[in-house]
């Protein structure tokens, strides 16, 4: 419900009875419906940085930020349902803040900090992550929206995410 309805469309009855539930379930175990989509969100949140911080380092730092591009796309199609509530837009989203512990970025900061390191990558780190999320973005979300179909997916994947470092390489060593 959370990944098609905006919040204000979806009552506590209605969750509690997609749930299979009473709703004094819904605000004996979360409070409020906002706080139940926050423990949603915070969920998703979650596996998303498990998943992502569950992909080894190497010595090839560029390297390391493709993997972990594709472990991003590979949680997005698995998790289809999350990805939407986190990132999907009817549900409000505000991607600015620190960096936190558990902040699924917080593996492509660290990767893109080792390949600046190396010189395999100029800029600033904070643009370079923002840059590979909104292309990150754009292509799970058209994928998961159908919009490509499985061979295109796979061949704007590598391709695009290829360019967007090279964008940033300090010599095209990818």
């Amino acid at each position: 419900m959370f990944a098609t309805h905006p919040r204000d469309s979806i009552t506590v009855r209605a969750l509690a009875a997609a749930a299979g539930a009473a709703t004094a379930a819904v605000y004996s175990l979360f409070g409020s419906k906002d706080a139940l989509i926050g423990e949603v969100r915070n969920r998703a949140v979650a596996g998303l940085f498990q998943d992502l911080s569950a992909v080894p380092t190497s010595d090839e730092p560029l390297a390391d930020i493709y993997a972990l591009a594709v472990a991003y796309r590979q949680w997005g199609r698995e998790h289809r349902h999350l990805y939407t509530v986190l990132f999907g837009g009817v549900q409000s989203f505000d991607p600015s803040g620190v960096v936190g512990t558990g902040d699924p970025v917080r593996p492509l900061l660290e990767a893109i900090g080792r390949a600046l390191s190396a010189s395999a990558l100029v800029g600033d780190a904070t643009s370079i992550a923002l840059s590979i999320w909104v292309t990150l973005h754009g292509l799970v979300t058209l994928e998961l929206a159908g919009a490509l179909d499985a061979a295109t997916a796979e061949s704007a994947f590598r391709s695009t995410i290829l360019a967007t470092l090279r964008g940033w390489a300090t010599t095209p060593r990818i």
